[in-house]
């Protein structure tokens, strides 16, 4: 399915409404993951950020993308980066991440972590090109036995890591135009270290 040139890409919080689309896409993109149970309690819960891009239609409106992590003390698990099939490989993905990123900033969180498919090469330069590194190694970590790499941000509060995501924000958010997307961003600016 292509995107009509001047698509609005709304980024939003789900709500109960939205669960039956979270678990399509989640199917269609994650093998099904998690259950609508489970995103029903990520919705309810104070210590889960989910967050969506949705294309509003006056009839429905489609998630393409969602995102999601934990608060952990300190700590953002990310837990979640779902982008539908027919819309990978554009930077929505990336700019989603960014979003997520900048949120546990705004909370004070300090660290960043997630595991990540051994096979998931686009991902995992994904993350490195935002400061992610490869800490360890998770034994037959996913249902199909796959390894999963675990990858941490150690400064998520830093001057250096908020340069970092201005920039890539930018970056992101030109590629987004330059295909046509009319991105409805996040009322909040990045705050300054």
């Amino acid at each position: 399915m292509q995107h009509r040139s001047m698509a609005e890409i709304c980024y939003r919080e789900p709500t109960s409404e939205d669960i039956p689309d979270l678990v399509d896409l989640d199917q269609r993109s994650l093998g099904g993951l998690w259950s609508a149970s489970t995103y029903g309690r990520e919705i309810d819960s104070p210590n889960s950020c989910l967050r969506l891009l949705t294309i509003p239609n006056p009839a429905y409106h489609r998630v393409i993308a969602l995102g999601c992590y934990w608060i952990i003390l300190e700590e953002a698990h990310l837990t979640l980066l779902a982008v539908d099939p027919a819309y990978q490989r554009r930077g929505l993905g990336q700019w989603l991440l960014i979003q997520l990123l900048v949120d546990a900033r705004q909370r004070g969180l300090h660290r960043a972590t997630l595991e990540v498919r051994c096979s998931n090469q686009v991902a995992i330069l994904l993350y490195q090109r935002l400061g992610f590194q490869v800490l360890g190694q998770r034994q037959r970590y996913y249902a199909d036995g796959e390894d999963a790499l675990i990858l941490w941000h150690q400064s998520v509060q830093s001057p250096a890591f908020h340069a970092l995501l201005e920039q890539r924000a930018a970056r992101a958010k030109d590629r987004l135009d330059q295909q046509g997307w009319q991105l409805r961003e996040p009322e909040r600016p990045i705050p300054d270290p």
